[in-house]
């Protein structure tokens, strides 16, 4: 018997608009500190400026972009204090994820997580580490979801969610960095497997805060 069909209401162009921003924003697209006008982005998506005052406003209570007079919108930059804070809090809940996935992890779930693993040393060696930030958050959230199914995986991606880290600032496109924190992933898969709850999170704790210092260390550089 063919399941009934579940009509769903069409995205609204307001939805539209948000949807195509939030994605730009969190993977740096968009760069924190741009101006976001109206007209521009309703000429380039299409729609009237209406949809896209509104999609500003959501994007404003996610805290994804601020309104000050006479600028309007602008893509959030953290300061120094507040992405050190970003990378602490990060380190906390994954860490959290990291030590109760000790206790709950699987053979299968370990063997896909080293699955992950032994792709990114591959493409390390080719020289390919465009995509290594994308495959260790992935790593990281799997382990967050291994360790708080019910609400850990969630608030992980929440708080990354809230600041993207630019493309171009990824700490894996040093090939010295790269070499650590490939180091760092090997040993926490090890602490997973021998069930060493309290090891895995200090790992995580050490890997997490040890990207937050590149971070902030490389926008002094820049600056």
């Amino acid at each position: 018997m063919a399941e009934p069909t579940v009509n769903r209401p069409p995205m609204s162009k307001a939805d539209y608009v948000y949807h195509v921003l939030l994605r730009e924003i969190r993977s740096a697209q968009i760069p924190g500190g741009t101006q976001l006008k109206a007209a521009p982005l309703a000429e380039r998506l299409g729609v009237s400026i209406t949809p896209v005052r509104e999609a500003l406003r959501r994007l404003e209570n996610d805290r994804l972009v601020s309104y000050q007079s006479h600028y309007g919108a602008t893509v959030i930059d953290l300061s120094d204090e507040a992405l050190s804070e970003y990378y602490n809090v990060r380190a906390v809940v994954e860490g959290l994820g990291a030590r109760l996935a000790a206790d709950r992890i699987t053979g299968e779930q370990l063997a896909q997580l080293r699955d992950r693993h032994d792709a990114m040393v591959r493409a390390a060696a080719e020289g390919d580490r465009e995509h290594l930030g994308e495959q260790s958050q992935e790593l990281h959230l799997a382990i967050a979801d291994i360790g708080g199914p019910a609400f850990l995986g969630q608030h992980a991606r929440a708080v990354r969610n809230s600041y993207p880290v630019p493309t171009d600032a990824s700490l894996w496109l040093d090939p010295e960095h790269t070499r650590r924190h490939l180091e760092a992933h090997a040993e926490l898969l090890d602490a997973l497997e021998a069930g060493d709850g309290a090891l895995a999170e200090r790992i995580m704790i050490d890997h997490v805060r040890a990207a937050g210092t590149y971070r902030v260390g490389q926008r002094a550089e820049d600056h």
